[in-house]
This record gives structure tokens, C-alpha cells and sequence, in this order.
């Protein structure tokens, strides 16, 4: 079993503070005791700030067993698609694009998708299994 880690689910983790920091590592402990973790270039861009320091990133990707794997051109393509469909429904240009590449990067790569959900996951990538740790 193969599991995406949205940033979400990762930034609980790293806060320490979260409401959902248990619950967020626990999710990801038993995705990992299942299979393999896996993110993507927009999640490694938006956890980095979290540490800023390379060493500590490198360190805590180790840990927890988190690899990277680039996404395809197959994917970045089901990004645009789904995001053209948001646009259409009247969504807003703002901080969401990686929300699509996130999903369909995991939709192509892995089994399922580790993310506090706010909507686009679940309501745009109808194939891929969320699983929710603050559920």
C-alpha cells in the first residue's frame, strides 16, 4: 500500500502543538506500518519553512520514512484538468493549485492520500481514497 502525505497531516506533526498533531501521527505510523509514504515537490516546498534548516528537513523525511517521488507529466496534466473545473465552477485563483497537483499526483502515485481534507480532495479526485485523520 502506497500512501501520499499531504502537508497538512506533516505540518501537524512538526508543530507539536496542532489539535490534530496525535491524531496526525498516528495516521501516519499506521500508513507506514501498511506501506510506503510518499510526497510530492509542492508538499516538500511548504513543509521546508517549518525546520528552514536543510540538515533538520533531511533528517525528519528520514524518520519518518517520508520519500519523495516527482510527479509525471500524467499528473500535473489531471492537476490542470481539475483545476480548470474549480475555475469553472467559479472557484478563486488563490493558494490552492497545490491542493490539485497534491491530489493528482497521489491519485496517479499511491493508493490513497493522508490530508485534513478542506473539500478538494474528496470533491474533485472522486477515484482516490482521503483518509482523514481529523475525522
Amino acid at each position: 500500500m502506497i500512501s501520499a502525505v499531504d502537508t497538512s497531516v506533516i505540518l501537524d506533526v512538526l508543530s507539536g502543538r496542532s489539535p490534530f498533531c496525535d491524531v496526525s501521527q498516528q495516521s501516519l505510523r499506521r500508513a507506514r506500518a501498511e506501506g510506503k509514504l510518499i510526497i510530492c515537490e509542492c508538499v516538500l516546498a511548504e513543509v521546508y519553512p517549518a525546520l528552514d534548516d536543510e540538515q533538520l528537513f533531511i533528517e525528519f523525511l528520514q524518520d519518518w520514512q517520508l520519500h519523495f517521488e516527482p510527479s509525471s507529466s500524467e499528473s500535473a496534466i489531471l492537476a490542470g484538468k481539475y483545476f480548470a473545473r474549480y475555475l469553472q465552477r467559479g472557484g478563486e485563483q488563490k493558494q490552492v493549485l497545490p491542493d490539485f497537483l497534491i491530489g493528482a499526483h497521489a491519485q496517479i502515485l499511491a493508493d490513497r492520500l493522508l490530508a485534513r481534507d478542506r473539500g478538494y480532495f474528496r470533491d474533485y479526485f472522486t477515484a482516490l481514497a482521503v483518509i482523514d485523520p481529523s475525522k
